[in-house]
């Protein structure tokens, strides 16, 4: 059998010769290649599993994130969207958030072990599924306690909140690589979430940072992380 980096180098080095090769027998009419149509099958279906794992792992957390944020009076739904079944605090209206955030997180999760293949960087902390456990635990945490906690100015809210998910990137990966991807997801999400309350989807209370709070940039960073090194823990 293949082994995952041989592997990897077939799905993240685009190395696809033998794709061509079959189509080419197609075309001669000659017979398909019976042990390169396994291979093409022991190739993907692992992969298959890992992308749907990745995107329910992100519906899942978009559901805590938002959760916590409605019920906690942190972000609320617009009176139109309510109109809707209610479920978790999205309507029926608003179903295409959850798919959203599943396609994000196949994206993070793939672009960590990705990068590391092809800069030949690895955490410099081990990470086995026990750790991941904690790394989830303590970004559920973050968001918890970014929900609920009171502090005099939100500048001190969004420092605690980036110091906290500082030390879990310390604590969980501490690569350049994991950090510099988890920066941009963080930027990207907090984007997509400005467009969200531009065009009415939903509101924050006291706003700090344009339309939407400050101290998301840093959960989304933590968030990414942790789905980065879930997408590491399933290719490894």
């Amino acid at each position: 059998g293949r082994s995952r980096s041989s592997e990897l180098k077939i799905v993240f080095g685009f190395s696809w010769k033998w794709i061509f090769d079959e189509e080419r027998q197609i075309q001669l009419g000659l017979p398909m290649n019976t042990a390169s149509a396994k291979s093409l099958r022991s190739v993907l279906v692992p992969w298959i599993r890992i992308v749907a794992l990745l995107f329910l792992i992100g519906v899942i957390f978009a559901l805590v994130l938002n959760v916590l944020q409605v019920q906690r009076n942190v972000a609320a739904f617009s009176r139109d969207v309510l109109s809707g079944l209610a479920l978790f605090g999205l309507s029926m209206s608003t179903w295409w958030m959850l798919p959203s955030y599943g396609t994000g997180a196949v994206l993070v999760g793939l672009a960590f072990p990705c990068a590391d293949y092809h800069l030949g960087e690895s955490p410099k902390v081990k990470n086995e599924w026990t750790s991941i456990m904690r790394c989830t635990a303590l970004w559920i945490g973050i968001n918890h306690a970014a929900a609920t906690l009171n502090f005099s100015t939100p500048a001190q809210l969004t420092f605690w909140v980036s110091a906290m998910s500082f030390c879990l990137w310390w604590l969980y990966d501490r690569s350049r690589t994991g950090l510099f991807l988890a920066l941009v997801s963080a930027v990207v999400a907090t984007g997509f979430n400005q467009i969200l309350v531009l065009r009415g989807v939903f509101s924050y209370n006291e706003p700090d940072l344009l339309s939407v709070k400050s101290w998301l940039l840093s959960i989304y960073f933590s968030g990414g992380l942790t789905i980065g090194n879930i997408g590491r823990q399933l290719v490894m």
